[in-house]
């Protein structure tokens, strides 16, 4: 199955969230087809069933079969590693892929986890030669998320950063994190005990409070990374101190699915409360391969959309720019022309709000200020004319004639 051999059998996901049921339909309604035509065959030639191999092998099938087994999406990344594989996508070179959907696990419904939840994603993935393998990658989609959290407002984010090795290592470090926890793994939860015993780095993802003291004293990954991996961490953190991108190192985080590689990383938000994760993500370089296909290091994210949009509700006020310019047409006929300087400003990023030909000045200058405007453009039959319009400033009250060439410069230098 793509997910249980791409995310982990022992994870979260696939032991108790994924949604999976065999559905018998198609499949075996094409077996009863074969069968039913074998046995108008075989009556028209009077051929005793028990003495009629292939008629049996026909129904032995049948008694076997389960079903075609099929599962709700967990999650995006494994999914399109398969497609990348199945499309020969390596012949692009180094591939950028995003996606927006719904995803399904079985949890518990609270703020901000729900068991249908919509992700916006992006993958980054390709051969080696292409640059996928660098840790400029990384370093890209990181800058890439900060900014994108900066230009929607919101600004109190925190970036979790840590790496969690490669194979080699993350075997090395099982070892030890089983030998730490054989003496206390008795006085753990249940849930915490089986993981320690299946899969060691998931003891990091217990959240059991009483657990937590010894879960501290474990081992950390940083403590056994090898030499090519750490200076690929290393130069991660380079690049994002250079391009002032904030982070702090957390070396407990290991994600939920097993085909992370390397750098891992969420960006929390305190408003969102015990779910704080707006987004997540980390390389899978060896997942490919797993899958059947060529080596194709990758690097990706997920956005949940829900958190993203509880995040927004909290930074509100940041996130709602306010129009730079209220267009005022002011008597018949100046809506044509209203209309079209206003697709002007609008093609130089200006938040443009258009009011109507029937208004009188007094209820235009009125209405901009009640959307908070920072200025009145006032359209007339004479500023038409003129090529020059009236310009006011609706927090100085200071008004001026602003030839049409240049209105954007005049607006933008007042931001």
């Amino acid at each position: 199955m793509l997910f249980t051999r791409s995310v982990g059998e022992e994870t979260d996901i696939v032991a108790k969230e994924m949604y999976t049921w065999h559905d018998r339909g198609g499949a075996e309604s094409e077996q009863f087809a074969h069968l039913r035509d074998l046995l108008q065959t075989r009556l028209s030639m009077q051929v005793p069933p028990q003495h009629d191999e292939e008629l049996l092998n026909a129904v032995r099938p049948l008694a076997e079969w389960k079903g075609q087994s099929l599962t709700l999406r967990p999650e995006n990344t494994a999914g399109v590693v398969r497609a990348y594989i199945e499309h020969k996508l390596w012949e692009r070179g180094l591939n950028k892929l995003y996606y927006i959907g719904p995803q399904f696990r079985r949890e518990r419904p609270q703020k901000g986890r729900y068991r249908q939840f919509y992700q916006i994603g992006a993958e980054i993935i390709g051969p080696a030669s292409a640059g996928s393998e660098s840790p400029a990658r990384d370093a890209e989609v990181l800058e890439l998320l900060a900014t994108l959290l900066d230009r929607l407002g919101i600004t109190d984010w925190t970036l979790q950063l840590n790496s969690i090795g490669c194979p080699n290592d993350r075997a090395k470090y099982n070892d030890a994190l089983r030998e730490a926890l054989a003496p206390v793994v008795g006085q753990m939860d249940p849930d915490c005990q089986r993981r320690a015993v299946t899969n060691p780095l998931r003891v990091f993802d217990c959240k059991v409070p009483e657990d937590q003291p010894i879960i501290e004293k474990l081992p950390r990954i940083s403590q056994f990374l090898d030499e090519p991996c750490r200076k690929h961490f290393e130069q991660v953190q380079e690049i994002l101190k250079s391009v002032g991108v904030e982070f702090q190192l957390n070396d407990r985080l290991v994600r939920g699915l097993d085909y992370y590689t390397r750098t891992a990383f969420e960006f929390t938000h305190g408003a969102l409360g015990a779910q704080n994760a707006i987004l997540g993500g980390g390389r899978y370089d060896g997942l490919s391969e797993s899958l059947g296909g060529p080596s194709a290091p990758g690097i990706g994210f997920a956005i949940g959309e829900d958190r993203l949009v509880m995040a927004l509700k909290e930074s509100g006020e940041t996130v709602q720019r306010k129009p730079d310019v209220y267009v005022a047409p002011l008597g018949p006929g100046m809506n044509r022309r209203a209309a079209r300087l206003a697709r002007e400003l609008r093609r130089d990023d200006l938040i443009t709000e258009l009011g109507d030909e029937s208004f009188r000045l007094k209820k235009s200058l009125e209405t901009a200020s009640k959307i908070g405007a920072r200025f009145a453009l006032i359209v007339g039959e004479n500023e038409v004319k003129s090529g020059a319009f009236a310009l006011k400033n609706l927090q100085s009250g200071e008004q001026v004639s602003v030839p049409r060439a240049e209105l954007v410069q005049k607006i933008k230098s007042s931001r």
